[in-house]
């Protein structure tokens, strides 16, 4: 079971300060995705609607056709799982996950005991003596287990060190391919969590910058280096990037698709065409002055 999302013309205020600004897309059931944004572009503040800790200022969300908040038919289907992870510190981890159980109707408590295994993790430990690393892993698992129609991970593997992360990747992977859902990673870590994204919503200064197939994405944008006239005439009319010069070479990140014939007439020009990274094109389309910049090295 999996749980659609529509989100449409959303606005969220903290008083005077707007965290959400006319945001509006739609994810379909059954897929990964990666949510990614810059430091206070409204990833958090999106989450915590759909997860229904906060409600929305103006416009409608939808999950499952449903408003979710104050509706235990949704709620009780959403799993969301902060950086902080949430965890009652007053209880022992293994009442934290007894609690789970009852809550979340489609919680796998064989799996649960998998996955402390597995991130060996102690039950008779109160959350709070636990290392950060623990504390994350226990909210991994607390999101894993919990099979929720919709599943959501706000940097919650922070905390994790590189071993327990991709343990954490193999076992997301592994479950879902068995018992598919909606999953949504909010992370800063782009390139490491890019291979598990279907589709990328990105998101900066509370508005939807793009939501596209991660592949299709990857594909827009290009590395394009040479000799710096031919550069210049290559990337005239087109959406510049960053473009750099050393001596008398040139470098310019152009977003945009490339046919057959533009690249077999980059060939002929002396020009060398590469993918650019994930995690790079985030940056160049959240930039600042996107565009205006140009770094020259001498």
């Amino acid at each position: 079971m999996s749980l659609d999302i529509e989100v449409t013309d959303l606005r969220l205020r903290y008083g005077r300060t707007s965290a959400l600004e006319g945001l509006s897309f739609r994810l379909a059931g059954g897929k990964i995705y990666g949510l990614i944004g810059r430091n206070g572009s409204g990833k958090t503040s999106l989450l915590s609607v759909l997860g229904s800790f906060r409600r929305q200022t103006a416009g409608t969300v939808r999950i499952g056709g449903r408003e979710p908040f104050e509706n235990e038919s949704i709620t009780r289907q959403v799993c969301l799982i902060r950086e902080s992870g949430d965890i009652l510190d007053d209880h022992r981890c293994g009442a934290v996950l007894d609690l789970a159980r009852r809550l979340r109707p489609n919680w796998d408590q064989g799996y649960a005991e998998t996955l402390l295994r597995r991130f060996q993790l102690p039950t008779r430990k109160y959350p709070k003596k636990l290392s950060r690393g623990q504390r994350s892993a226990l909210g991994c698992v607390l999101g894993l287990a919990s099979r929720a129609p919709l599943t959501i991970f706000d940097e919650s593997y922070l905390g994790m060190d590189a071993p327990s992360r991709y343990a954490f990747y193999e076992e997301l992977l592994s479950d879902y391919a068995d018992h598919p859902r909606t999953i949504i990673l909010s992370t800063h870590l782009i390139e490491e969590f890019g291979s598990l994204f279907e589709e990328v919503v990105m998101i900066d200064r509370g508005r939807l910058v793009l939501h596209e197939e991660t592949d299709v994405l990857r594909s827009r944008g290009t590395a394009v280096t040479g000799p710096a006239e031919a550069v210049d005439r290559f990337v005239t009319g087109r959406d510049v990037l960053n473009p750099r010069q050393l001596g008398g070479t040139r470098s310019a990140t152009i977003y945009g698709p490339l046919d057959q014939a533009e690249r077999r007439r980059a060939a002929t020009d002396g020009l060398h065409l590469e993918p650019v990274p994930l995690q790079d094109l985030f940056v160049h389309l959240t930039a600042d002055e996107r565009g205006t910049s140009e770094e020259t090295v001498t």
